[in-house]
């Protein structure tokens, strides 16, 4: 782990978004295959498999207004030499291989994604003082 857990969190926060579910844990093989599936058969799929299975992720849910693609605008390019300056993978990410953060696609792929790192009971309801004005 390259130490970058606490300034992803403090750009989604800024972001307006709201974390719902955290949680630092290691992903087995299994879990890795299933959650990259959409990629089996491709060059890049084993390599994928080996990065998040390599050390503890810290796996999170956000909402908020938009949150799906508030949160892939602020990823940026899926590989960080084409990703903008502002982005988390334009200014953190090494390489395309280890560009640090994965962001759902759609509404579909977030509540599959959700179960997969997730129990229901994991995912918490809250308000902050800030969502009386949104």
């Amino acid at each position: 782990m390259r130490s970058m857990i606490g300034e992803v969190i403090t750009r989604l926060e800024k972001k307006g978004l709201k974390p719902v579910g955290m949680k630092l844990m290691y992903v087995d093989r299994t879990l890795a295959e299933t959650h990259y599936a959409e990629h089996k058969g491709k060059a890049f799929f084993q390599d994928l498999v080996t990065y998040i299975t390599s050390g503890p992720i810290v796996a999170m849910v956000w909402e908020g207004e938009g949150a799906i693609a508030a949160v892939r605008s602020l990823t940026g390019a899926t590989d960080p030499a084409k990703a903008s300056p502002g982005t988390i993978r334009g200014d953190l990410a090494l390489n395309i291989g280890h560009n640090l953060v994965h962001a759902s696609d759609s509404e579909a792929s977030a509540a599959r994604e959700i179960g997969l790192f997730f129990a229901p009971e994991e995912i918490v309801e809250y308000q902050r003082e800030a969502d009386k004005w949104i």
